[in-house]
């Protein structure tokens, strides 16, 4: 419940977007409200893991969530776009802490046997929330109030904590800990100011960028030495010194922006080149989302059988095919051959992101689960930003070369509708 909960916030938000700006207004504000929510998620996952290591999972998942909840019914009462992108900073700020704290404790609660199969189950919501995200939002915005689409999470997440509450039964060991604050503070300031660059890169003028990076640079290796010389640090730098661990964060990296590649301009392709509905484009990423869900279930029950390595593997290979699927596409061909290179390539991620978050939780101990948990959620998340900015980067040189030669008004035409359905994607993304 707490993971749907979390995931379903970002693709809600987005179908009721084109609603809510035209209640609110400050259209040329729309891309903060993803950004405010997506910044602060990002940057206090890696805290409230390692948190949850120090002070238990209860403390840390109520605070969080208690946070979202609040922030969630404010944001149905906001009475204007820059009301609206603070309470969103504030549920980031919340959310930080439910997905990751969720996945650590399937993993506190399971065996090693059972949790492979666990897993699957909870990676399968993500799949889940992106298909009944975008359904239940057009059913609030077309027949009830927009306010809803933030208020329906208040059921959802009281339930949850009081059920956490009674059922989850915790044994801490009583002591004084010294919470790495100015670790906290230099790991949200690199990270922040280096995601903001790479979120907001087509908006800021280039002595922006430049002080951003600057001040990315300086936090994140001030970070470094101070994550090595404190005893308690926030993100503990040894553990990547486990292959397993290294290698999970890496391959979470990739499954991030690969993912956010085949989300965000999939569509854009079936309906800018294909010039198809966005109804036949969405259902693109209804096949990977369906497919990621079996993935995850299948992966969890191969690795009880096999190995975490076999299961990486094959999801690996899988991914890779459905990839090379995509280099087949052609306008004249029609959308199926999106959908089945959509859908093997769900199905390959949905083995991997199972199998990287099983292996590394397994590696850890109880005292430091929090941390390597969080952090390969954190590599996620990364690897969705700066996939979304590199690959933009590479579809916008595309246009650029097309757009220096001569164009007849045909291609003119097409590249006005490409543009205007990667502005549409865009937003609902």
């Amino acid at each position: 419940m707490a993971q749907f909960m979390a995931a379903v916030e970002v693709t809600i938000v987005g179908t009721a977007m084109p609603t809510i700006v035209g209640d609110l207004g400050g259209f040329d504000l729309l891309s903060w409200v993803f950004a405010s929510y997506l910044l602060p998620q990002a940057v206090t996952t890696p805290i409230y893991g390692r948190l949850a290591d120090l002070y238990g999972r209860k403390r840390v998942f109520f605070a969080g969530t208690a946070l979202f909840l609040v922030s969630s019914a404010a944001c149905g009462f906001a009475w204007g776009m820059v009301p609206l992108i603070a309470f969103r900073t504030l549920q980031g700020f919340g959310a930080g802490a439910v997905q990751p704290v969720a996945w650590i404790i399937i993993g506190d609660i399971y065996a090693p046997a059972e949790r492979a199969r666990m897993q699957g189950y909870l990676s399968a919501v993500f799949g889940a929330s992106s298909i009944a995200g975008p359904l239940l939002g057009a059913f609030i915005v077309e027949h009830l109030n927009w306010a809803l689409v933030f208020w329906v999470n208040l059921p959802v997440g009281l339930a949850t904590m009081v059920m956490l509450w009674l059922f989850l039964d915790e044994r801490l060991e009583r002591r004084r800990h010294r919470v790495d604050y100015l670790g906290a503070g230099l790991l949200m300031l690199g990270v922040g100011a280096l995601m903001l660059v790479v979120i907001q890169v087509e908006s800021l003028s280039a002595a922006s960028i430049q002080i951003f990076l600057a001040v990315a640079a300086v936090a994140l290796g001030a970070l470094a030495v101070q994550e090595m010389r404190t005893p308690e640090p926030i993100i503990p730098f040894h553990h990547w010194r486990s292959p397993v661990i290294a290698v999970g964060n890496f391959g979470c990296f990739i499954l991030g922006a690969v993912m956010m590649c085949n989300a965000a301009y999939l569509p854009t392709y079936i309906q800018g080149a294909m010039g198809r509905s966005p109804t036949i484009a969405g259902l693109a990423l209804g096949a990977s989302s369906v497919a990621w869900m079996f993935g995850t279930i299948a992966a969890g029950r191969l690795m009880v059988r096999t190995s975490y390595r076999a299961t990486g593997v094959i999801g690996g290979l899988v991914a890779i095919g459905g990839s090379a699927v995509f280099l087949a596409l052609e306008p004249a061909r029609g959308p199926f051959l999106a959908y089945f290179g959509a859908a093997i390539l769900g199905l390959g991620l949905g083995f991997c992101n199972t199998t990287f978050v099983v292996a590394v939780q397994t590696t850890a101990s109880w005292q430091e689960r929090g941390a390597v948990v969080s952090a390969n959620m954190f590599m996620r998340i990364i690897g969705q930003s700066l996939g979304a900015g590199l690959f933009g980067a590479i579809l916008l040189y595309a246009w650029r070369d097309r757009f220096r030669r001569p164009a007849t008004r045909s291609t003119a035409c097409s590249s006005r509708r490409c543009a205007k359905a990667w502005a549409a994607s865009a937003s609902r993304n």
